[in-house]
Order: structure tokens, then sequence, then C-alpha cells
């Protein structure tokens, strides 16, 4: 239903739509106001409690937004992807792609990673995606749709090993989001311990498939950015899977910092740090 109804929509008043029904969200989950306030203090202790309530504000708003929009993606013909969401620095893909040995595209629940994956397949990569499943079949079903609807493969995350392993070897581009709550491995977030996970930092050095972050910030109303950035290198002074993990963290982090309202401050990404011990 939901679906339907942002379809019927013109791209600005489904934009308009989702910032209210974020609003609901935020008025209604006191919980999830609750984290984002909690990891806000965490992340950002420079801030201003006045800053950082604002911030959880912003946060709800930019995602109702990007709900919405994805909920409209199959009214986007590809032309429009490439004119409301334009791809910069895709020379940077080029290089990293004509090594021949895949590319691991690193983003995060960031800006509207969904329109990243939708403008990188439509500029004509080929491109597929680490993902949870939904929860509900329904709700799941209608997700990978949408998706590969959009020209995007989906590996399920539970089970993406050999999916993954099978496109780099095709030379083709995997996208993981690894910014979530993890115990594989303790590394610096905002400069605090932080469960991790180490799954894209093993699979680069097993397959020397280069690590290119990629963001996709909201700019404008109905408009967005995708940009490229360079390969990641290792942290130096770590071992292997470490220094791969810090040099991941702190590319999400510093994208982050930049617009600090579009990334999921209410999820619990300090959550297994604290289960550990390593932080009050």
């Amino acid at each position: 239903m939901a679906e339907k109804a942002f379809q019927r929509m013109g791209p600005l008043r489904a934009e308009r739509a989702g910032v209210r029904l974020g609003m609901l969200f935020y008025r209604l989950f006191s919980r999830r106001r609750e984290i984002m306030l909690a990891n806000l203090r965490l992340a950002m202790p420079e801030l201003s409690e006045e800053r950082r309530i604002e911030l959880t504000q912003e946060c709800a708003k930019h995602f109702g937004r990007i709900f919405a929009d994805f909920l409209r993606s199959s009214r986007r013909s590809d032309e429009e992807v490439r004119e409301t969401c334009p791809l910069m620095d895709a020379h940077l893909m080029d290089a990293a792609l004509a090594k021949g040995k895949g590319v691991i595209l690193i983003s995060g629940h960031f800006g509207n990673w969904e329109r990243a994956a939708h403008a990188v397949a439509v500029n004509g990569y080929k491109v597929s995606v680490v993902a949870r499943d939904a929860n509900g079949r329904d709700l799941n079903d209608a997700v990978m749709r949408i998706r590969q609807q959009q020209g995007v493969e989906v590996l399920s995350r539970g089970n993406a090993a050999r999916g993954i392993l099978r496109a780099l070897s095709r030379n083709e581009i995997v996208a993981i989001l690894p910014d979530q709550n993890s115990g594989d491995m303790f590394v610096p977030f905002f400069g605090k311990p932080c469960g991790t996970v180490t799954g894209p930092a093993a699979i680069h050095l097993k397959t020397g498939s280069p690590l290119v972050p990629i963001c996709c910030r909201w700019i404008a109303p109905g408009r967005y950015e995708a940009r490229f950035y360079p390969e990641l290198e290792p942290v130096p002074g770590f071992e292997p899977v470490e220094a791969v993990t810090r040099a991941i963290n702190n590319s999400l982090e510093s994208a982050i910092r930049e617009t600090p309202e579009q990334w999921l401050w209410f999820h619990d990404r300090w959550k297994s740090a604290r289960r550990a011990g390593l932080l009050s």
C-alpha cells in the first residue's frame, strides 16, 4: 500500500511526505531517540546537547525522505536517475576495475545508498549488493523486487560468500555496507572501540579486489550526488585484517562527519563494545 501511494506522488511531494513520516517515527519511538542521542554523545562530545537534538530530528527527516525515494524507484527512468544523481569521479572506479579483480564497493547506511547502487547500475556497471533480508516475507519480497528493477543483483548477507567471489572473479562490483554492529573485531570508530565486521577486509586480502568507497549524499530536494573516492589503503602498524578494517572505519567516519544528519544514528552501533566492557 505504501509503495503504491508514494508512486502516485511526484518526487518533491513524496519527499515532503517522507519527511513527515520520519518525524512521526521520531515522535513515536522514544527508544530510537535515546539511541540517537547516546550515539551522538559518544561520537561527537564536542557538540552542544541542543545541536545533538537538532541532528536527531534532521536524521529522522532524512531517513523518511530516502524511504519515500526508495518506494518511488520504479517510477524513475534511467535518464532521470543519471540527471538527479550524477556519478562523480567515475575514473576512480574505472581504474580499479582495470586491475581485473573486481571491486568491493564500500558504503554505509548513509545518504541514500539505494540511489548509489541504482546510479552505478544505470551508468553501465554490473553491481551486486550484499544485504540483510528484510523482516517478513512480503516486505523482503518487495525490497528484493525494487532492487532488481534497478538492475542490481542482491546477495543475501547470511549466504553471500560464494556469490561475492563469483562476481569478483567476473571483474564486477560488489557493494557492502559494513557500518552496523558486530562482534568480529573491535577497532576505533569516532575514536571509540566499536564492534566491526571483518568480512570486507578478509575478502579484499583473499582476492586482491580493490576497496573503493562511495557516498551518495542528498544535496537538494529531489537531488543526490554519488561520489567515488580513492582506493583504501591499510592503516600501517597493524596485522592485515585489522589494518584494512581500520581503513574502512576511518573512511566511513570521514564521510559521516561531513553530513552527520545523513547517517543511521538510531542503530545501536556500539552495542557489542559496551557488552564487552570496552565502553562505560
